[in-house]
């Protein structure tokens, strides 16, 4: 298993992660659960109407945070927007949930992915683990 599918996995198996972001000098942190490896990019989704998408355009460095049997994982690095209606596509087909809420073609849904991303699993009983990608 490459890092980033590693990544990716922790991520699933944790169903909820944490993302922050910055509005001005502010901090911003709210529940996520969107992600997906996508032709070897790690990506997140969000909608294009939401602050956390105006935050992440003014300033794309981000980190997520997830919990998940006895580990967690801190992820940091850029979000860059992508265009790619592919990289829509397979978020809805990886979570049918959202299709209540979004269409790859609707102006709104936004898919974003890790640029020079750092991921640390650490826990309390082992080494960290770090991965680049």
């Amino acid at each position: 298993m490459s890092g980033i599918e590693k990544v990716l996995q922790f991520l699933d198996e944790a169903k909820t992660y944490y993302l922050a972001t910055t509005d001005g000098d502010q901090p911003r942190v709210r529940p996520f659960g969107t992600a997906l490896v996508h032709d070897g990019k790690l990506y997140i989704q969000t909608g294009k109407v939401k602050e956390v998408s105006k935050q992440l355009a003014k300033n794309p460095k981000a980190e997520i945070c997830a919990f998940h049997g006895g580990k967690w994982l801190r992820l940091s690095g850029e979000l860059v927007d992508d265009d790619d209606r592919a990289a829509r596509v397979a978020m809805l087909e990886k979570l049918p949930s959202l299709k209540a809420m979004y269409d790859p073609d609707d102006g709104n849904m936004q898919t974003l992915y890790f640029k020079d991303a750092k991921a640390t699993i650490s826990s309390f009983t082992a080494a960290p683990e770090t991965i680049e990608f």
